[in-house]
């Protein structure tokens, strides 16, 4: 196996500056100094001081992650979208959707309807937000491969690729960069389909092992996301070898399994295997309100939550998003909901990956959970006033531009009937304009305006373009009690 791609660029943003480096043994620096040839180097992030495990002691997990230089590293899912605009979506037989699919791959688009796909998304927008990134996966030596490493590169994101020399497959299609159609029709309904839905295997299944250098940039990163798209590419077992290299480097592992979760819990024992761990030896999970339901049988999204931290080794936080409610954040000890921004919504497509991108930063930066909760929630909403992703998600500058108007979708009905159907959820933080009462005595109002200006703080001195951010201390809340009896 060799590595296909190592892209160096230019921050995005201002970067906070980086902590002292431990250096890695000199075989692994060794072998990333051997990766001059295509289009690689080795990367602004400095890949040749990489930090590996064996280089200290014991540690703490948190105070071993601030000697980390990456912020965040994404697996798998890297793919260009093609975004189309037709009069109806794609039928839904597996073999015409082939069919479909095959007519509208006949001749390449125009590159203006190209746009970066995938796990691009929550890169772009974890790196607008002043994040050090870096993006796990294979991109093919092609036009649709050019094209992604160019944008990536634009955006400040750093990409490390990987291959096995095969002279025989080297002309195959297995080797191209993953395309997925995005079709919309008049209705602004989605479509979505690429070769990844019509084999039985992963697109990358040849990919049977990580190599030494991509083990050595998960080690050096401080979170590993990974969502269940990347099972559409990879391997389970080689899906489930980058969450346990997280794990022995003591990184925290970020896993979303967004639609494919049901699809993994009724798949073969490797997917059901891999799903498994993951949802137990991550450190934070994300789902949708249907998702958690449909892999807990819960339907209330706190409940199935506490099940999850329960059954969780190393879980940390569960997140639900609850769309157009906003979402809730639960840990062993709290549970808090913030209710989302109200805003114009023209396109939701990324709108959960740039969600992601801000609840890492909270992650990464101690933020409070109420905190970290209206930052995502205004980054998703940001997102959403946009058209389409990829370099479409929202910038710093139209976050800050949602946070100052203060507008949320207050409805204090939804969450009372939330938490008064199971007695067992105890006292709630609630992001709340007012304090209103009859609530069941069980919610602590969070105000609203405390948080706004705590974020708009921290995130008001940045770079021109609203790409990056200047760091600065947080200052912590008080939540509002109020008696509602």
């Amino acid at each position: 196996m060799t590595t296909q791609v190592i892209r160096a660029c230019v921050p995005a943003g201002i970067r906070p500056p980086l902590p002292p480096i431990l250096p890695c043994p000199a075989t692994v620096a060794a072998g990333i100094r051997g990766l001059a040839g295509i289009r690689a180097s080795t990367g602004r992030l400095g890949f040749g001081s990489l930090v590996v495990r064996a280089a200290v002691g014991e540690q703490d997990g948190s105070r071993w992650r601030d000697l980390k230089r990456v912020d965040m590293a994404t697996l798998g899912n890297l793919c260009v979208d093609i975004v189309l605009n037709v009069p109806i979506l794609p039928p839904a037989t597996r073999e015409e959707r082939r069919a479909y699919m095959e007519l509208l791959s006949a001749s390449p688009p125009d590159k203006k309807y190209w746009e970066a796909g995938g796990n691009c998304n929550l890169a772009f927008a974890a790196a607008r937000m002043g994040l050090s990134v870096i993006t796990l996966g294979f991109v093919g030596d092609e036009i649709y491969g050019n094209f992604l490493l160019d944008v990536l590169e634009e955006e400040g994101v750093d990409v490390v690729g990987l291959c096995e020399d095969s002279e025989a497959a080297k002309d195959s299609i297995n080797y191209e960069t993953l395309l997925c159609w995005v079709l919309i029709d008049p209705l602004q309904r989605h479509g979505f389909c690429s070769r990844a839905d019509f084999s039985n295997e992963p697109a990358f299944s040849w990919l049977h092992k990580l190599s030494g250098p991509v083990e050595t940039a998960i080690q050096q990163s401080k979170i590993l996301f990974c969502n269940g798209y990347a099972f559409d590419e990879l391997l389970p077992d080689l899906i489930v070898s980058a969450l346990f290299c997280a794990i022995s480097a003591q990184s925290a592992v970020f896993f979303d399994p967004g639609p494919r979760g049901r699809t993994l819990f009724n798949g073969t024992p490797e997917q059901r295997s891999a799903l498994e761990q993951f949802l137990k030896l991550s450190d934070v999970l994300l789902f949708t309100s249907d998702e958690a339901e449909s892999l807990t049988g819960i339907k209330n999204p706190i409940l199935a939550g506490r099940e999850l931290i329960d059954k969780g080794v190393r879980v940390k936080w569960v997140v639900v998003k609850m769309g157009a409610k906003g979402s809730i954040l639960i840990t062993k000890s709290s549970i808090s909901c913030a209710p989302a921004f109200l805003v114009n919504v023209v396109d939701t497509v990324g709108c959960g990956d740039s969600y992601t991108a801000a609840m890492a930063y909270g992650f990464l930066h101690n933020m409070l959970p109420m905190n970290t909760l209206t930052l995502a929630n205004a980054v998703g909403a940001a997102t959403a006033t946009g058209s389409g992703a990829g370099r479409n998600v929202a910038t710093m500058a139209k976050v800050l531009e949602l946070l100052r108007r203060s507008n949320i979708n207050e409805d204090y009905e939804f969450w009372s009937e939330l938490i008064d159907t199971d007695p067992a959820i105890e006292e709630i933080s609630l992001l709340s304009t007012t304090h209103v009462n009859g609530c069941g005595g069980r919610f602590v109002h969070v105000p609203l305006q405390t948080v706004i200006s705590q974020l708009i703080s921290k995130f008001e001195s940045r770079h021109p373009n609203g790409a990056g951010c200047r760091e600065r201390d947080e200052r912590v809340i008080e939540p509002t009690g109020v008696d509602l009896h």
